[in-house]
C-alpha cells in the first residue's frame, strides 16, 4: 500500500481576501520540479493562497497543509475529465452526429465532436472549481497559527 506524505510549509500571511490568505512561503529547492502550480513564484518567496480555516490576521507565522487525497482529488478532475470528454465525444461525434451531417466525413465530425467535448470540459472544471475555492476541498489549508 503506498502511504502519500501531507505537504505541511510555514509562511507568513501577506493578504487576507474573504475566507482565503495568501501566505509567503520560502522558497526551496523542491519549487523549481513543483507539479501542483500553485503558488506564484518570487524572487525569495512562493505566494499561495490557502483557505483562511485558523482566522489568522496578516502578519501573523502559520503552518499551512496540503492534504494529498486533495491533491489526488484535484489531479484526476484536471486530466480525467477531459480525457474521458475527448474519448466520449469522439464516439458521439463518429456514430451519432455523423448521420445527421452526412456532408462532412465521418472522422471530421468525430473530431470537431471530440475536441468540443474537450474544450467543453475545461470550461465546466473552471465553472465548478470556481464554486468550491473557498470550502477548503482542493486548496491548501491553513491550520495552525504558530506567532503573533
Amino acid at each position: 500500500m503506498v502511504k502519500f506524505r501531507v505537504v505541511e510549509e510555514v509562511g507568513v500571511i501577506k493578504s487576507i481576501k474573504g475566507p482565503t490568505a495568501v501566505v509567503c512561503i520560502p522558497k526551496k529547492s523542491a519549487c523549481e520540479g513543483c507539479s501542483l502550480k500553485i503558488c506564484r513564484p518570487d524572487d525569495q518567496y512562493m505566494e499561495i493562497e490557502a483557505v483562511n480555516s485558523a482566522a489568522a490576521h496578516v502578519g501573523q507565522k502559520v503552518r499551512v497543509v496540503m492534504k494529498p487525497y486533495s491533491y489526488l482529488k484535484s489531479s484526476g478532475i484536471v486530466y480525467g475529465i477531459p480525457a474521458l470528454a475527448l474519448l466520449i465525444g469522439a464516439v458521439l461525434g463518429k456514430e451519432v452526429f455523423s448521420h445527421y451531417l452526412q456532408t462532412f466525413a465521418p472522422d471530421t465530425v468525430s473530431a470537431i465532436f471530440a475536441f468540443g467535448a474537450f474544450a467543453a470540459s475545461f470550461f465546466l472544471i473552471r465553472l465548478w472549481s470556481a464554486g468550491v475555492t473557498g470550502k477548503g476541498n482542493i486548496k491548501p489549508v491553513i491550520e495552525e497559527i504558530l506567532e503573533e
